[in-house]
């Protein structure tokens, strides 16, 4: 999962700032952090090994291996943001807009816990509403070029975006398969984390 699908899987303000952190941070320096944004790495955490393990997921690779081989979970996470950004069951339009809203205003006032990579990240993420535009197509292609341009063993111009279109339909069946099942997973760990505290 990518960043939408994290950010709308969480309970609290401090759950939000942890999924954000967790791809940013030593796994020893966790425990430094107030115990609500230990939670949001715990969920971030738990969301991965789920979706790692999910047999919709392993098809939904498919659309990808062929063109980027072990990257394609990287790519399938960026893919699965866009079903979410379209799905109004979870949410209308005007509230995914509100949501977006919402997280980066978090993140910023949550910034003495931000390293600074991901300070500019945030900047560029707000500037061009990265979670809102999700839902469309260039949205998607700039996420997937972002990945490309990362992936150290991967030509810059191997037609993953391409993939994407024309594995749309397999992809949705997938991501129908899997997003309910996550969100329940989720709501379980959340609840324990709960009543830990």
């Amino acid at each position: 999962m990518n960043y939408l699908a994290h950010s709308y899987l969480t309970f609290t303000d401090g759950q939000i700032v942890g999924q954000f952190l967790e791809d940013f941070i030593r796994n020893k320096d966790r425990f430094s952090f107030p115990k609500d944004i230990q939670d949001g790495i715990t969920l971030h955490r738990a969301i991965d090994t789920f979706t790692d393990s999910h047999p919709a997921i392993h098809e939904a690779k498919k659309a990808f291996a062929p063109l980027v081989r072990l990257y394609a979970g990287a790519f399938v996470d960026v893919a699965m943001d866009y079903f979410v950004a379209n799905d109004l069951s979870l949410h209308s339009l005007a509230e995914w807009k509100a949501h977006s809203l919402r997280v980066y205003s978090v993140l910023n006032a949550n910034g003495k816990w931000l390293p600074e990579n991901f300070k500019k990240m945030l900047v560029k993420m707000e500037q061009d509403d990265w979670l809102y535009n999700y839902r469309e197509d260039w949205g998607i292609k700039f996420s997937i070029q972002n990945v490309l341009n990362k992936a150290k063993y991967l030509d810059k111009d191997i037609p993953v975006f391409e993939a994407f279109l024309n594995n749309k339909d397999l992809l949705q069946q997938c991501y129908n398969d899997f997003f309910p099942d996550l969100t329940v997973h989720v709501q379980g760990i959340n609840a324990l984390l709960q009543l830990e505290n």
